[in-house]
């Protein structure tokens, strides 16, 4: 492993271009987004970093600092699977992607910096997806706006790392911001940013269990609720407006993955209505709940740290976030008191067994 720390510690000359995007965490609309259905997402302060050029070579090279190798691979192809390079595979995607497109992708030299919590449901793949879009339009002075980029993204990561994700991940690191949460109609694309509740903060805790999608069982959920969505007759399960109208379906486990999804896109649109911090924060603490019961991508884990977080006075409310099977968990708090909240829960959480960091505001020491 090197200890190389910047592009030309790796290329031995300054990039041309570069360019960032962040990582995001979900404050509602969990498992919505590949039904159609709505999302609110917030960036978050943590980005992925790409510092990019025309390689002098016939192959591209991608170096990750975090893992301190380079791999190469020859445009219009795939990098090789290399675990000690893991982020290789993603950019090599979205590059072909690219191409796919109608951009002329040259053989690239790219280094790629991140401080997004990989593992935790944070996006940190989406993040460097789009990163490595934004420096690639600024690279070739190509006309494809940020939507078109989350859209190449999301191809990328479906079709090159296997997970049949929806858009939400792509859009909210190409489109929000770190102040206001971006209201997301995943069918229709139309946004809106709705600014957080008044006297409200968000934290990001980790719950020390890391999960992996390509292994767990987010494409069984897509494909219960895709049978779901045939079983009600309906295109997808955004198109079902009631929870009462899931009733009717007979097999126990797609009911329940189904009123899931109808009851969560409720849980949004509510929230996007415009609600108060507490009332906001009940809209969390019901989608923890259905998460964990109905959609069943929650551990054990991350349940006793929702838990304490939703006991702590300072929480309006809190639940589990990203795919799940552990992960993060986002909290609403009382304006300026995430710090403490995080202070008092960790050593709690700690006392059961689990080791947890705060995520959102980064903390040096509990």
């Amino acid at each position: 492993m090197t200890t190389a720390t910047t592009f030309q510690d790796v290329f031995g000359s300054p990039p041309a271009v570069y360019a960032r995007a962040p990582g995001r965490v979900n404050l509602l609309g969990e498992h919505t987004d590949y039904n159609e259905g709505f999302v609110l997402p917030i960036a978050i302060p943590q980005s992925t970093r790409v510092a990019m050029r025309r390689a002098s070579g016939p192959r591209s090279r991608v170096h990750a600092a975090a893992y301190g190798r380079t791999v190469e691979f020859a445009p219009g192809t795939d990098a090789p699977t290399d675990e000690g390079n893991p982020f290789a595979r993603y950019v090599s995607g979205t590059l072909l992607e690219a191409a796919h497109e109608g951009l002329e992708v040259p053989a690239l030299d790219i280094f790629v910096v991140s401080d997004v919590p990989i593992g935790v449901g944070l996006s940190s793949s989406a993040a460097l997806e789009v990163a490595v879009l934004r420096a690639l339009r600024d690279l070739l002075g190509a006309e494809i706006d940020d939507v078109r980029i989350a859209q190449v993204a999301q191809r990328a990561e479906i079709e090159h790392a296997g997970v049949r994700c929806g858009i939400m991940d792509q859009m909210a690191s190409s489109l929000a911001d770190t102040r206001s949460a971006l209201f997301l109609d995943t069918r229709t694309l139309r946004r809106q940013l709705i600014p957080l509740p008044e006297g409200s903060s968000v934290l990001v805790m980790d719950s020390g269990v890391a999960r992996s999608l390509a292994t767990s069982g987010y494409n069984q959920r897509r494909a219960e609720c895709e049978a779901a969505a045939a079983a009600l007759g309906v295109p997808a399960l955004r198109d079902v407006d009631y929870v009462s109208a899931v009733e009717q379906l007979t097999d126990d486990t797609l009911r329940r993955r189904a009123r899931h999804v109808v009851s969560e896109n409720q849980r949004v649109l509510s929230a996007a209505a415009g609600v108060d911090a507490i009332g906001f924060g009940q809209l969390m603490n019901a989608s923890h709940a259905s998460l964990r019961d109905d959609y069943e991508v929650s551990v054990p884990a991350v349940d006793r740290l929702v838990e304490l977080l939703q006991q702590h006075p300072g929480v309006f409310g809190a639940r589990m976030t990203g795919a799940g099977w552990g992960g993060a968990c986002v909290a609403l708090c009382r304006y300026g008191e995430q710090e403490k909240v995080a202070r008092d829960v960790l050593p709690a959480y700690a006392d059961l067994g689990e080791t947890g960091r705060a995520l959102v505001p980064e903390l040096d020491q509990v």
